[in-house]
């Protein structure tokens, strides 16, 4: 899964890919340049397996992040600087709310909501274009021919179309699945599932819970397909070059019960619906993404296609369980690793046996 981190000039975006990935990259880029980098996704349930287990190799859930240029008032740069974001499947904001007299803010002052509605309305501006261009040929198609699919999807971005023009972001529209389908092909901007970030400073850092209530921005936060996350970027840039006893002393002094950096992943994964299911063993203990609401037989696939196409059972166990049984046949003589078939929803730390054929 790939998140795209968008914002104006000087707010600490290109920072936070640093933060997130550990890549060292320049923050100079030209108009259609992107910086691509994975991060780990932080799962203690892994650690804690592991200690148990002691596989050879331990892995963790991934997510890519793609960091591209900040928007300008250059609404043709603005459209290629973009164009690396069109297959993310959700985008976060950072929005600036720290003070620094030597990095000057490109507005001139510190603004959480005129920064988030001036880049809004470059999303909505890109999406409208390419919304207005496909219905101009659509309509010449449908002179032509009557057909279901150019009638559902014409019907489709109208809608997409009178609500961009009222300058609502797609994400706020109701669709179904099949007409999700339909518009699939697009990669709208403003249909993605957006997280804002909340670039503080340090001294907020310790009061971080409350920036959404002191900014005002509750609105903001209870908006559909969106999340709101503080952030203290400077310090979260320290953290990223200390070691783990100085990370714990360094945000002890800070008054932080969690680092930001595993807090934004985490809210990351939320809001692209993901949830991790385990496989324990000694070869590796390893978390790996699915869509919530997923079934068995279509989670092996996951693992493999094969395991997928030849399943017969899935064996599951709570990955509580099976930290305090130590082992899987304990856990069987406790009854507490069941048997599930194709059709069992796994439920996020489900620890896996996927049985097959073959």
């Amino acid at each position: 899964m790939q998140t795209g981190i968008i914002g104006l000039p000087q707010v600490g975006k290109t920072s936070l890919f640093r933060i997130l990935t550990h890549a060292r990259v320049d923050a100079r880029m030209k108009p259609g340049e992107a910086h691509v980098g994975i991060a780990r996704v932080p799962d203690p349930r892994v650690v804690k397996l592991s200690e148990v287990f002691k596989p050879k190799k331990i892995t963790f859930a991934t997510i890519e992040y793609v960091d591209v240029g900040g928007m300008q008032q250059d609404r043709e740069k603005n459209a290629q600087s973009l164009v690396p974001l069109r297959e993310a499947d959700a985008l976060a904001h950072v929005v600036r709310l720290f003070e620094d007299p030597a990095v000057p803010h490109a507005a001139g002052s510190i603004n959480a909501m005129r920064d988030i509605d001036n880049v809004e309305i470059e999303l909505i501006f890109n999406d409208l274009e390419q919304a207005t261009k496909r219905l101009e040929r659509l309509e010449k198609d449908l002179k032509r021919k009557k057909e279901p699919h150019l009638e559902l999807e014409h019907r489709l971005l109208t809608i997409c179309k009178q609500a961009l023009e009222s300058e609502k972001p797609l994400r706020e529209l109701e669709f179904k699945p099949e007409e999700m389908k339909a518009l699939g092909g697009f990669t709208f901007l403003t249909i993605k599932p957006m997280l804002y970030v909340l670039n503080l400073g340090d001294e907020e850092a310790a009061d971080a819970g409350h920036a959404i209530e002191k900014y005002k921005l509750e609105k903001l936060a209870s908006k559909p397909q969106t999340a709101v996350v503080p952030f203290c970027g400077k310090i979260e840039a320290e953290l990223a070059d200390l070691d783990e006893a100085e990370v714990a002393e360094m945000m002890k002094a800070y008054g932080l019960a969690e680092s930001g950096r595993d807090r934004l992943i985490q809210a990351s994964y939320r809001l692209l619906g993901l949830i991790s299911f385990l496989t324990c063993g000694e070869p590796e203990c390893r978390a790996w993404t699915i869509e919530r609401g997923m079934n068995a037989q279509k989670a092996a696939g996951a693992i493999h296609g094969d395991i997928e196409k030849n399943f017969i059972k899935a064996e599951v166990v709570r990955w509580e369980d099976l930290l305090s049984a130590g082992s899987f046949a304990v856990a069987k003589e406790r009854a507490q690793l069941r048997l599930e078939g194709k059709e069992y929803i796994v439920q996020d730390g489900d620890v896996i046996l996927f049985r097959h054929a073959g």
